[in-house]
């Protein structure tokens, strides 16, 4: 009967113990206010004392957004982006993408006329995107757009 009940805690216990964090991947973990990133591996956490926070995927990722630019011009595209700093984007990794494509779309409608050079276009929007999202942690590495 021991041996039943020894079993059935450990069960319980070991997900909320033991950790893993797959490759490409870091586990933000909070203890006492402060927080501490997981690299890819086998963890053991304490429980009560550490907190999982977000899983903050490290590869590239892509967003795709369309909007009307006005003078019934429309523009679709692509924003590829990615994590630099996970300590830095951990309080806004859930509104990234939304925080990338509202940035994106008021940087085009401050464009004052679609260039037939959709590349440089697409140059300067990055520029700018990593002008406002560099200080958050995040990245963009491409942009394609395609204007109508």
């Amino acid at each position: 009967m021991i041996a039943l009940l020894v079993s059935i805690a450990l069960v319980c216990l070991v997900p909320a113990v033991l950790r893993r964090v797959p490759p490409g991947h870091v586990q933000v973990v909070h203890r006492r206010g402060r927080s501490r990133l997981l690299e890819p591996g086998l963890h053991l956490l304490w429980p009560g004392l550490d907190r999982a926070g977000h899983r903050i995927d490290l590869t590239g990722q892509i967003l795709q957004f369309q909007d009307a630019l006005g003078d019934a011009r429309g523009v679709r595209g692509r924003v590829y982006w990615q994590v630099l700093e996970p300590e830095r984007v951990d309080p806004v990794i859930e509104q990234a993408a939304q925080l990338i494509r509202t940035s994106a779309l008021e940087a085009l409608h401050g464009e004052p006329a679609p260039e037939p050079d959709q590349r440089a276009l697409g140059s300067r929007l990055k520029r700018v995107l990593n002008g406002m999202l560099r200080e958050r942690g995040l990245m963009v590495t491409r942009v394609e757009l395609e204007l109508a």
